[in-house]
């Protein structure tokens, strides 16, 4: 025990956390116990190391099998936890595979089997009829944010999954929603539920209506953003044609801004994510999608440029704001011949003809074509801006480094001077391009 308690001590420290929060806690000495979980607690209150700690606990260090299986709805949440268990350091091997990426890619990741398999129902069950690896070690399933897969339709690919799982001996279902059924499939005998939603935090968040004149709520939303000022903030559409019609209208009028939708590419996704990370984007105009499972911090405000069809709907949105103690404002564009829903209470009307001083977009994005399989690192990479680019520290942004690539925020007045200094440099032992994404 003294073992286990150090270990995740380490881990702890490697993701700068100094203690759990009471449900981490709770979660982790059940998991532990128990054989079956079902964990429930509001979206961006850690589920993820909630069940990876003790998940690395059942793990045989000499096997070369795969011994636990997460499915999850979407890829970003695949990505998510891909990330949080790689950079707590464990040494098992993890990896993602998702619909929307090269299966060519998956084939390489594969063929060193990882201990842990993170991935949609879709792409995991195709894995599956091609047998590109054992079944019969996968003893730990994982159903995160499950009430998702359901909903989006994965229900007959997760039942022909978990058929083919002769050694399962441990099931962990998490969800950010109460009363969703579990399906006779899962076989979730006698589970111990874990259940923080009622958990009555005090909200910090702060509900504001801004009415409209015209149905079309552009001109308002611009008003809006100008009145809030230069804060990160998301802003939440239903339909894809709008984001379309809001990011030209915002890029009419200078307003640094990313969108995500489903029906972008995979690539794409993650680069607009990447950019309103590292703050080169203030806005990201977003589907549903973005309500969870996606990795950004936590915003000052979001905005319901389109009023949301269904509770649930509302209630992610306005969880990517006012988490963990923070403040926060959702505020709700309302036209004003338009009827709100049952589940949006009257909340206090603003006036939004003052404007924030304006400050310009400061940080600009370059893509550098090499990455971790080039044995690049982060250090290499800021040592090339600082030594051949002639930046300081403090002109150094986030740095994002993936397998083939990387992403590196610098000033935007200095974006051209340093492409030309750096495209076609050498970085570690490979001639690398490097452009503004």
């Amino acid at each position: 025990m003294a073992n286990h308690i150090k270990n995740q001590q380490d881990i702890l420290t490697k993701l700068n956390i100094s203690a759990l929060n009471p449900m981490q806690e709770e979660a982790v000495s059940t998991i532990q116990t128990a054989t079956n979980t079902i964990l429930l607690s509001p979206t961006g209150t850690g589920k993820t190391l909630a069940f990876s700690l003790p998940l690395l606990e059942t793990l045989d260090p000499n096997s070369k099998e795969v011994q636990a299986l997460i499915l999850v709805p979407s890829r970003e949440l695949a990505i998510q936890i891909e990330q949080v268990i790689r950079s707590m350091g464990s040494g098992y091997k993890v990896n993602a595979v998702y619909g929307g990426r090269p299966m060519s890619k998956d084939k390489i990741e594969l063929k060193h089997t990882p201990a842990i398999l993170i991935g949609t129902p879709g792409r995991i069950a195709d894995h599956f009829s091609n047998d590109r690896f054992s079944k019969s070690f996968i003893k730990t399933l994982i159903l995160d944010e499950f009430d998702k897969s359901l909903e989006v339709g994965f229900e007959y690919e997760m039942r022909g999954i978990i058929n083919q799982l002769p050694a399962l001996n441990k099931r962990i279902l998490t969800s950010a929603t109460q009363g969703v059924e579990v399906p006779s499939f899962v076989r979730l005998d006698k589970p111990k539920v874990i259940d923080y939603l009622k958990e009555k935090r005090t909200s910090q968040l702060t509900f504001k209506t801004v009415i409209s004149p015209n149905k079309n709520k552009s001109r308002t939303l611009l008003d809006l953003v100008r009145h809030i000022g230069n804060e990160p903030g998301i802003v939440f559409c239903n339909l894809k044609d709008s984001i379309e019609q809001v990011s030209t209208y915002l890029t009419q009028n200078n307003i640094s801004h990313a969108c995500f939708s489903g029906g972008m590419e995979q690539k794409d996704r993650e680069r607009s994510l990447i950019k309103f990370r590292n703050g080169t984007c203030q806005l990201l105009i977003a589907t549903d999608l973005a309500a969870r499972g996606i990795d950004i911090p936590e915003m000052k405000f979001i905005i319901h440029y389109e009023l949301p069809k269904h509770q649930e709907e509302f209630i992610h949105r306005n969880g990517r704001t006012a988490r963990v103690n923070e403040k926060g404002t959702a505020y709700i564009l309302q036209w004003e011949k338009e009827f709100l829903p049952d589940f949006i209470k009257k909340s206090k009307g603003v006036s939004i003809v003052k404007k924030a001083p304006h400050k310009t977009q400061y940080w600009e994005t370059l893509f550098i074509s090499g990455g971790r399989k080039d044995k690049i690192s982060k250090g290499d990479i800021a040592g090339l801006f600082f030594k051949q680019g002639g930046i300081n520290k403090e002109e150094l942004g986030v740095i994002e480094l993936k397998p083939d690539c990387a992403f590196v925020a610098i000033p935007l007045t200095k974006a051209n001077d340093l492409v030309s200094k750096l495209n076609n440099t050498r970085l570690k032992k490979k001639k690398v391009r490097v452009t503004i994404l």
